[in-house]
């Protein structure tokens, strides 16, 4: 993909990015970046990524560009085929998101049919459903921890209605942000009701080596365990299925005979899919939510404009995106924003900071719903665009809202603390009171 020359910079590595207070928070490093232009190169051959691409539309080139490709499992065998012992990394490169051309397409469109606008809009009532069911698990999670905490004197009080508003604080994510898209997705795949809390913890530690940075080694076997754990379960249910299919994805996916796959290639994207189509999801709510808790006026907007929440969601979509990068390799020659790259560089896409970029957005690190300036690329760009962006999109329309007309005085209990990750960036916790 070519174009006019434009100015590109130079940075030695990504040190600063990867570090504890970049990844604490990496808008200080963004803006460095864009201080240099809408691509850099690295400059130190230890690193691992040759070219960092991060202006708005350098990055929406990039994610178009035919050259550019995900980090294939034939890509890594050329620097050897060791990675291939961890159950993790080979379900990853057999599903549709580390796969390209007919393999990527054939599996996309097996897929896609459950994630468009019309099956997505008769999932509403089912959500509808989902949301109400959280909302009392919430309420009496909440009246547990009331119950549980505090002396005697003050469980007296507040049994006899006399305490005051706020109560013991329950984890919003734990109760709220993190089972309501697990138990929506189930829906869709036909996971059953009651297998649906098992998966959470296992998803999480199979995606925890999504990230950036050697630090994520160190999560590589509890992720091939969850892998292990988890595509045990899909081949269950595939062959359960097979025998009563039922109106769900994995029955269609099982029936198709004239689109037939086989299982390994099934097991690998309902994993994956399963994982994106929650993670994401849950830390868009979560994150959703700080925003609007640390806003009392715009949580009263919100309330009073329900037309307002597309807006909101789109702002925290820009502002605190659930996933920060890819990464690409060049199959051939290309170049992005008059910036060279040569045939086997490694890419860096950082979304984040395209979502950032002062030229696209202005006043970019300001959180402002009412900003009329074009959608962030949260979801990506271009063939690999996130399926999911549809159905976690309208989850996030039903779920915000329904929990602040059924909690009106809810507030943070606390601080959430760091978030530390690039890749499925949220809080690990959300502590809130409801009254």
């Amino acid at each position: 993909m070519t174009g006019p020359a434009v100015h590109s910079g130079s940075i030695s590595s990504l040190g600063p990015l990867l570090s504890r207070e970049g990844r604490r928070d990496p808008n200080p490093f963004y803006a460095q970046l864009h201080r240099q232009g809408p691509v850099c190169v690295l400059t130190d051959p230890a690193t691992r990524f040759d070219v960092v691409v991060h202006g708005y539309d350098a990055v929406h080139a990039a994610l178009r560009d035919p050259a550019l490709h995900v980090i294939t499992g034939e890509y890594r065998d050329q620097g050897g085929t060791r990675w291939r012992e961890h159950l993790s990394l080979r379900v990853l490169a057999d599903s549709m998101f580390l796969t390209e051309g007919e393999r990527h397409t054939t599996a996309r469109r097996r897929f896609a049919h459950a994630f468009s606008a019309r099956r997505v809009a008769a999932l509403e009532p089912a959500v509808d459903r989902i949301v109400a069911r959280r909302l009392d698990r919430l309420a009496a999670a909440a009246e547990l921890a009331e119950r549980s905490s505090g002396t005697a004197a003050e469980l007296a009080e507040r049994s006899s209605g006399t305490a005051g508003a706020g109560g013991a604080p329950v984890d919003l994510l734990a109760e709220f942000a993190l089972p309501i898209p697990s138990d929506v997705v189930g829906e869709l795949l036909g996971v059953p009701e009651a297998d649906r809390d098992w998966f959470p913890p296992r998803v999480r530690a199979f995606g925890a080596i999504l990230d950036l940075g050697a630090g994520v080694w160190r999560h590589q076997k509890a992720a091939d365990t969850a892998a292990a754990e988890l595509t045990a379960y899909f081949a269950d249910l595939l062959a359960a299925r097979r025998a009563d299919p039922r109106d769900d994805l994995v029955s269609a996916l099982v029936t198709a005979e004239d689109d037939p796959a086989d299982d390994a290639e099934l097991i690998a994207n309902l994993l994956t899919t399963y994982n994106g189509g929650f993670v994401t999801t849950t830390h868009l709510v979560g994150n959703g939510a700080r925003l609007l808790l640390d806003d009392p006026a715009e949580k009263a907007r919100v309330l009073a404009d329900p037309a307002r929440l597309d807006d909101f969601l789109q702002e925290v979509l820009r502002y605190e995106p659930p996933v920060h990068f890819g990464t690409r390799f060049a199959a051939a020659d290309t170049e992005i924003a008059g910036t060279p790259v040569p045939e086997g560089s490694r890419v860096l896409v950082l979304l984040g900071a395209a979502n950032r970029d002062p030229s696209r957005f202005t006043d970019p690190d300001t959180f402002d719903p009412g900003r009329a300036e074009g959608p962030p690329l949260s979801f990506g760009a271009g063939v690999h665009y996130c399926l999911g962006a549809v159905l976690s999109k309208m989850e996030g329309r039903i779920a915000l809202p329904a929990l602040l007309r059924r909690f009106p005085d809810l507030a943070l209990a606390g601080d959430p603390g760091e978030r530390t990750t690039l890749m499925l960036r949220g809080y690990e916790s959300l502590p809130v009171r409801v009254s």
